[in-house]
């Protein structure tokens, strides 16, 4: 009967009411509908999976799976060492008589050349206003070649500018010198924690960003250790040996980083997917059991198109929209509690106690201990970080660094040689603190609160923010400390604990906590609007939304992954 005839989407025979018999064929358009949808269900099918084998996976199933993705990103990250190398290098050598006398002023008060404390800020805003030229051209480029052809040509021009330093004739060239090299060296800060956070599974992220505070940490045990060796000398071999030891990073890190692959995520956002595919198979070891890359890149690519559907471009303008403009301040935030919870006095470690009266070479051997003590302490970190979650390892470091600048403070009353050397003490103790908890996390943090698609420019923005704030310290930290100055000595602590109190605070409210979270999961999290403390409480299913094809989000107070977060 008529009424009961059924006309089907696909080519098939239907008879009509006259007895003959039509074809009806689909429109093209819908068959081609229909498969994207396919596909995109196969897509999110290999997506949920790899976010599910990431979840489960475990360290050293990582470190088999991951070795070159290891290699490559430590690689990368070393290029930091030569940062932390010469920002701890100004410090140490404002404490050696060479130096001084080359580039300083005879103070007849005390009868010693001295770099007054204008020059001592013209080196050190020097580096950090090239470093923002840097990280301006790094966000740039980053996006259009790519992280490693960004950090090859950086490492070029390190080398030329090198020449700079080694060879100036007076404190006005050596403040140009710092200039240039800052370019590199923003550069650097801005691409090495995104590659990192993108070539490796989330077990092992917070181990590759958190390897970059050691790098700094190894560039100042490096500072203190040269200087060592050298401020014995009186002649200019005093400070163009550490200037030209600089040359010994870049070389062999260049060599090397024209065989690395690319970040896999860059590719994807370029709509490249088979060398990304590709780029995931260098990264990773072959013949593993239970890898997929296919898998893998589909949870890349779901990611990447979920933040598209979240309304996110990738123009710097884009940083301060919508629900980027919470990652932006978090990520800026946190960059600007290294620069204001005291950890500015490490790096004049060498010549804080020298003014205080501790001979230079007494106080270059405790420069030497405490940068040691760091490189323990960020080691440490990632026991602490398996563990614990990074909100709470961050605010309790920031408490600690508190109570230790009072501490500093307090002792600066004791006018003796014991205190001195307790002062020393002290803040060998600050840095095993900073470098156990908020140094190292910093890196951490920063890496996953920010978007994949705008990793590069929430970076590049949030450590421009923070050389802009070290302008600041660095001004006020040189007139507190040098003798032409305020010669406040010690009590300089009290200033940096009310700092770092108020960035505690800060901390407490506005910090969430990323532990355990893929950066789709992230993605909702910040689009629903979770409140800070409730972040690891908080259960989310990126999968749940594109499938169901509407935002789904329990609010439930369970544990995340399987882990109870404690709340700072």
């Amino acid at each position: 009967m008529a009424d009961q005839k059924s006309l089907t989407s696909s080519p098939e025979k239907a008879t009509t009411e006259a007895g003959t018999t039509t074809t009806t064929t689909t429109p093209p358009q819908a068959q081609a509908q229909a498969q994207a949808q396919a596909q995109d269900d196969v897509v999110l099918v290999e997506a949920k999976h790899a976010a599910d084998t990431e979840h489960e996976m475990t360290l050293l199933r990582a470190i088999k799976l991951y070795p070159k993705a290891i290699g490559w990103s430590v690689l990368l990250s070393s290029t930091l060492i030569m940062e932390g190398y010469d920002l701890a290098l100004l410090g140490s050598l404002y404490a050696s008589p060479a130096f001084n006398k080359k580039f300083g002023e005879l103070n007849p008060v005390t009868g010693k050349y001295a770099v007054s404390a204008a020059w001592q800020s013209g080196l050190s805003n020097g580096a950090r206003a090239g470093e923002i030229f840097g990280l301006i051209f790094a966000g740039w480029a980053a996006g259009r070649i790519g992280y490693k052809n960004t950090t090859v040509a950086s490492l070029v021009l390190m080398i030329a500018f090198i020449f700079v330093l080694f060879f100036a004739p007076n404190v006005k060239v050596l403040v140009v010198g710092e200039i240039l090299c800052g370019i590199p060296w923003g550069a650097f800060q801005s691409v090495t924690p995104a590659y990192a956070s993108e070539v490796a599974p989330m077990v092992l992220r917070p181990y590759l960003t958190t390897f970059i505070n050691m790098c700094w940490v190894i560039g100042q045990f490096f500072a203190a250790a040269v200087n060592k060796g050298s401020v014995g000398r009186t002649d200019q071999w005093a400070y163009r040996i550490p200037f030209g030891v600089q040359w010994v990073w870049p070389v062999p890190i260049l060599a090397g980083l024209v065989f690395a692959p690319e970040s896999p995520w860059w590719y994807v956002r370029h709509n490249r997917r088979e060398e990304a595919k590709q780029s995931l198979l260098r990264l990773t070891s072959r013949n593993q059991p239970g890898f997929n890359v296919d898998e893998t890149l589909a949870m890349i690519e779901h990611t990447n198109e979920l933040e598209k559907q979240l309304k996110e471009g990738v123009t710097f303008r884009d940083c301060f929209r919508g629900i980027d403009l919470r990652r932006t301040e978090i990520v800026v935030g946190i960059w600007l509690v290294q620069t204001l919870g005291g950890q500015n006095l490490m790096g004049y470690f060498s010549y804080f106690l020298t003014q205080a009266g501790m001979d230079p070479s007494n106080s270059f051997s405790l420069s030497m201990g405490q940068y040691a003590l760091g490189m323990v302490g960020t080691a440490g970190s990632w026991f602490l970080m398996s563990r614990v979650g990074r909100r709470r390892i961050h605010f309790s470091g920031l408490c600690a660094q508190f109570c230790l600048l009072v501490i500093v403070g307090g002792l600066s009353f004791g006018g003796n040689k014991a205190s001195v050397w307790a002062i020393g003490g002290v803040l060998i103790a600050f840095t095993f603190v900073y470098d156990f908890a908020v140094g190292p996390v910093t890196y951490c943090l920063i890496s996953e609160l920010s978007s994949t698609r705008l990793k590069a420019k929430t970076i590049v923005l949030a450590r421009a923010a923070y050389n802009a704030s070290n302008i600041f310290v660095n001004v006020m930290t040189n007139y507190q400390l040098s003798s032409t100055a305020w010669n406040w000595g010690a009590r300089t602590a009290f200033f940096w604990a009310g700092s770092c109190l108020l960035s505690a605070i800060w901390v407490f409210f506005r910090l969430p906590e990323p532990k355990g979270r893929t950066y789709a999961e992230l993605d909702i999290l910040f689009e629903k609007k979770v409140t800070a403390r409730k972040f690891a409480k908080t259960k989310v299913d990126p999968f749940d939304l594109q499938s169901h094809g509407e935002k789904r989000l329990s609010l439930e107070e369970t544990q995340s992954h399987g882990e109870k977060e404690i709340e700072a």
